[in-house]
């Protein structure tokens, strides 16, 4: 286990990204927009910055943070346009996480510091068609050939993987038993034969952040492709990463709430209706008041969750609430904010039209809030019967 970065180091590292984010990334939201891709100078610069390691161990080029101190970055992040996060999100979560947790030796080697400096994009391939937030119903097969492995499956709304250079794929090498899911996960160069990737999906929201369809047809890889070296390490790789990248969406929604209700304060204290702001009005201090509490108790339960996470105390029902409580309070906020700002909340290039669209993906991602809300309620029956 790495060291962990210094209280003091981290709060240089938190000031540089918010300063990043406000001075440098927010001025440019419509540019991101209507281009619907992130500039290269601001991809390299969140490359200069270590954005796409930042929680890869730094004995492998990252930053090393951990889940509380990434949770802190996400919530900055949350702050503006999700495209931007999405550029190096998978690097460092869901799919950067499989490779620091179960990869061997060797797989580390090869791809860890190459990820952690952005030289290589790696995508996480898990959903598909049939299988989206629980991948019991994954389709995708890898069969034994040889020495190595042969996949054929689809997989769909995979982020990044237009520019992908490593999928993290998901592939079902047995049937599911009661002992295993029969789920192992494959590292895939994007440039190996008989990989495809469909034409960038169009979208409600998040333009600049790509996501496709990734076909894999009578793709050989080696042995050495298996990550961790065993099959059964798919599924649990799948599920820890994650309830990891859970918190850190809810901590996405977080920023993005605080987003909006700073604009929402900043229109009904500067905005009038019969010549006077509309912040003197008591059901718009109202609404403000209700966009405050519930991201104020979002940041608390999002701390609660990361820090739950990184001591193992939960890795489970907490990181499923916060997904939960955050992302759907996110949708609330948001749609405020657009209340408050009457007609005006509704057009192109106002800042809050696009963080309404934005979020609403929020709830789907890492998991939907149904299978949040089973997670939970499964886990507390569960540990009650264990009592």
């Amino acid at each position: 286990m790495s060291e962990r970065v210094g209280d003091d180091d981290f709060a240089d590292i938190l000031a540089q990204v918010r300063r990043f984010i406000r001075d440098d990334v927010v001025p440019r939201e419509n540019e991101i927009m209507a281009a619907d891709r992130i500039p290269d100078d601001l991809r390299a610069a969140a490359a200069e910055m270590g954005l796409f390691g930042y929680a890869i161990p730094a004995e492998w080029g990252g930053l090393g943070l951990d889940l509380r101190q990434d949770v802190e970055l996400a919530m900055e992040f949350g702050y503006t346009t999700l495209a931007l996060r999405s550029m190096f999100g998978t690097n460092n979560g869901i799919a950067g996480q499989v490779l620091v947790n179960y990869g061997t030796d060797e797989q580390k080697k090869q791809w860890l510091e190459r990820i952690a400096s952005g030289d290589v994009v790696a995508s996480f391939a898990l959903t598909e068609p049939g299988a989206g937030s629980n991948p019991a119903g994954l389709r995708t097969r890898a069969r034994r050939d040889g020495d190595g492995w042969v996949l054929d499956g689809q997989k769909r709304f995979i982020t990044n993987a237009p520019v992908a250079d490593l999928f993290i794929a998901f592939a079902r090498t047995r049937d599911a038993a009661t002992d295993s899911p029969g789920i192992a996960v494959f590292l895939v160069p994007a440039d190996a034969a008989g990989v495809g990737v469909g034409p960038k999906d169009a979208k409600m929201g998040q333009e600049g952040a790509w996501t496709a369809d990734v076909h894999f047809d009578d793709v050989r890889v080696p042995a050495s492709a298996l990550v961790g070296g065993a099959e059964e390490v798919g599924y649990r790789a799948a599920m820890s990463s994650l309830a990891r990248g859970r918190v850190h969406i809810a901590a996405l929604a977080v920023g993005s709430a605080q987003r909006a209700l700073d604009e929402s304060v900043a229109y009904a204290a500067a905005n009038t209706q019969g010549g006077v702001p509309i912040g003197d009005h008591q059901l718009v201090q109202a609404m403000l008041a209700d966009q405050y509490t519930g991201v104020a108790a979002g940041r608390a339960l999002v701390r609660y969750a990361a820090a739950a996470y990184d001591t193992g105390a939960d890795r489970r029902i907490a990181p499923s609430a916060a997904k939960l409580f955050c992302t759907e309070m996110a949708g609330r906020v948001a749609d405020l904010a657009v209340q408050v700002h009457g007609g005006t909340g509704y057009m192109r290039e106002v800042p809050v039209e696009r963080i309404y669209r934005d979020v609403r993906l929020l709830r789907l991602y890492e998991g939907t809030s149904e299978i949040q809300r089973l997670i939970i309620g499964g886990g507390l029956l569960r540990g009650q019967r264990k009592s």
